[in-house]
């Protein structure tokens, strides 16, 4: 069973509570474009789950019916034990893989884009990690967990890992010689020379202790949060996808037909020496770094927070309830894309007029084509009514001041 749906609400409260407690505090560690850039693109990665789990849903079939070595029994709280230990050691490998090895930093690197460090941070998750995170787990099957009990095991790990992105939860003393905290986890999110591509485990940071990887956080250091080569925008797609991008284009103009073929399986950060052009430096300097943050007017924001709240919506009621074809589903899943791409470029502080009507416009034909035909009339409404205060609301935006 998944209990992540069950969460997210929970999520969300929480989320409000530590922006409360910052505020109370004078340490708020939220910013509004970060946070909604966050909160984007954990909506995406489940949306897009939809679509791809499928080739991995697949394996795991293949695995657990023809090639166990035998099948456990879900109902023995040692076979659930057993499973959550092992589950999380092979998301250790899968983690620190991901970080190591430029195809699979590809499908993680979005979760560190964020150059801020709160609980919506554990939210923001990758749109392609479907397509490759399930290879780590098939040996999860064929060492004869069931089914049932990975999932459910996987969903509680994803639910631990949560509470860990706070910058306002101290070290735990005795606790930390065994499992991840917030305090080894902002290591991990950190790209200070000294903490970088540390502290990779799920629930148990005994695996980096077993395994080298470890590092305590130095008091004395303060943790500079996001990635080296910063991006420089709030656009999900391109968050997605940069490191694709970089792979192909090294792929492509490399001289040497060994390193073509090298190139998605070096390491992190990796470049061909037979490139016509010179590799790119990350420029990165801890005692002159900025965040990204472009001002934008508060009615910009309010319009973004007001988009937030509509994919929200669309992400925990439509895309859960299960009353979409597969059509229907890609549909949505792409227009749920395009309005996330859409409010990023508000947020960048650049023009949207034309995105944004072409969206809107998009939005209406799909009311009149795809959800008319069908049943569910207060979706049709619903589709309806969004385009419609979108519309109303569009001539009004711009990027003065109120």
């Amino acid at each position: 069973m998944d209990y992540v749906p069950y969460a997210v609400p929970f999520f969300l409260l929480a989320i409000l509570i530590e922006l409360a407690y910052g505020v109370i505090k004078k340490n708020n560690t939220y910013r509004l474009n970060d946070a909604i850039s966050s909160l984007f693109m954990g909506s995406l990665r489940s949306a897009n789950n939809l679509i791809f789990i499928g080739l991995g849903g697949y394996v795991f079939y293949l695995t657990e019916t023809y090639f166990a070595l035998w099948r456990m029994d879900a109902s023995s709280p040692l076979t659930w034990v057993f499973a959550f230990v092992v589950y999380d050691f092979f998301y250790y490998w899968f983690h620190r893989i991901s970080h190591e090895r430029q195809i699979f930093w590809a499908s993680h690197v979005a979760h560190h884009q964020s150059e801020d460090y709160n609980l919506s941070t554990a939210l923001r998750q990758t749109g392609t990690g479907a397509l490759l995170t399930w290879v780590f787990y098939i040996p999860v099957f064929w060492i004869g967990v069931p089914s049932y009990v990975f999932v459910s095991v996987a969903s509680i790990n994803l639910i631990y890992q949560f509470w860990v992105h706070s910058e306002h939860i101290p070290k735990l003393g005795w606790y930390e010689l065994l499992f991840v905290t917030p305090s080894n986890h902002r290591v991990h999110h950190a790209q200070n020379e000294n903490y970088i591509d540390k502290n990779y485990g799920g629930v148990f940071i005994v695996w980096d202790r077993m395994f080298g990887t470890f590092k305590e956080e130095d008091e004395n250091e303060a943790c500079i949060y996001g990635i080296r080569g910063t991006l420089n925008t709030f656009n999900p797609i391109w968050a997605n996808l940069h490191i694709y991008v970089s792979i192909f284009k090294d792929m492509w103009n490399a001289q040497n037909w060994k390193e073509k073929i090298h190139v998605p399986f070096a390491r992190t950060g990796w470049k061909p020496s037979s490139l016509p052009y010179p590799e790119s430096n990350d420029n990165f300097n801890p005692e002159t770094f900025k965040k990204y943050n472009p001002v934008v007017p508060s009615k910009i924001k309010i319009y973004a927070f007001f988009q937030f709240i509509s994919m929200t919506y669309v992400g925990l009621v439509l895309l859960e309830s299960g009353e979409l074809n597969y059509q229907q589903l890609c549909i949505t899943i792409a227009m749920m894309a395009f309005t996330m791409y859409c409010t990023s470029l508000w947020l960048d502080n650049k023009t949207g007029y034309l995105a944004e009507t072409i969206r809107i416009s998009l939005c209406l034909l799909i009311y009149l084509v795809t959800y008319q035909e069908s049943v569910m009339t207060q979706i049709s409404s619903g589709l309806l009514i969004y385009s419609i205060l979108n519309l109303g609301v569009l001539p009004f935006i711009n990027r003065a001041k109120i």
